[in-house]
């Protein structure tokens, strides 16, 4: 591995995202096991995740990114737009909780995306990588009618990611094509609906009862996820190697997936 530190001070890499960046309750911390990889006196992860987070909050929060002066910025946001996108309820509701201005769209997704690099180009000298998404859902040829549109607007958004990333010359991690690969070769299972009971019904398991995101994985019998929306162990694990392909190499992008 290359050797980053300089005079005792690590590299340090932001990790920009929403719940699955910031891995608390049912999601898993794939920045710690990452950390833990990568040592402490290498490299110096800061999480910058907010769960419930849309490309368009993320890009409200970048003062608290460059104010940390990082080596390399790594984002992962795009999974909420996806559900606000497809979902009435989760839209209202975004458009409450998370004060939104309008309506989500894959067109705003992508004006937001394009402001957070340039800004990040801007202020800060880092090496920035975009994360595609990874699924919602574990089946990528549903014919169920919620599954399917899921599916295409996480493609259309991981597209967005990666045409985003090629005209600003900056890094793709292609965890959405990684996760297609491996999904492809499991048991399919779709995620049909977004019920707001079941979410916080994990969040009481996981906050309150101290059950780990594989615990509840198995209790609600997906294989990458814990809900069919946040990353369980081995999803969490694939993101991580991937993430750290792109840490550890001199290049731009993680095209091989290293798990």
């Amino acid at each position: 591995m290359p050797r980053y530190a300089a005079q005792g001070h690590p590299f340090v890499v932001a990790c920009l995202g929403s719940s699955t960046t910031a891995g608390k309750g049912q999601a898993f911390d794939w920045i710690k096991v990452l950390q833990d990889r990568l040592g402490q006196e290498e490299f110096a992860l800061r999480n910058f995740g907010v769960g419930g987070d849309l490309a368009y909050n993320a890009l409200q929060r970048l003062s608290q990114v460059i104010e940390s002066n990082p080596q390399k910025v790594v984002i992962l946001i795009g999974a909420n737009d996806v559900l606000g996108i497809v979902s009435a309820k989760v839209r209202r509701f975004y458009r409450f909780a998370k004060k939104l201005p309008q309506d989500p769209s894959p067109e705003w997704f992508r004006i937001n995306l394009q402001k957070i690099v340039r800004r990040l180009k801007q202020d800060t000298s880092a090496d920035l990588a975009l994360c595609s998404l990874p699924p919602i859902g574990e089946d990528l040829d549903s014919t169920n009618p919620f599954q399917h549109e899921i599916n295409v607007q996480v493609e259309k958004l991981s597209t967005i990611i990666r045409e985003v990333a090629t005209e600003q010359d900056i890094g793709y991690i292609n965890v959405y094509e990684a996760f297609s690969t491996q999904m492809n070769n499991s048991r399919r299972r779709s995620f049909t609906e977004f019920r707001f009971f079941a979410f916080y019904r994990d969040a009481f398991r996981a906050l309150v009862l101290g059950k780990s995101p594989d615990d509840i994985c198995r209790l609600n019998g997906w294989e990458f996820h814990t809900d069919g929306i946040h990353l369980n162990g081995r999803g969490g694990l694939l993101l991580a190697g991937l993430v750290q392909t792109f840490l550890e190499n001199t290049g731009k992008s993680a095209e091989e997936n290293p798990v």
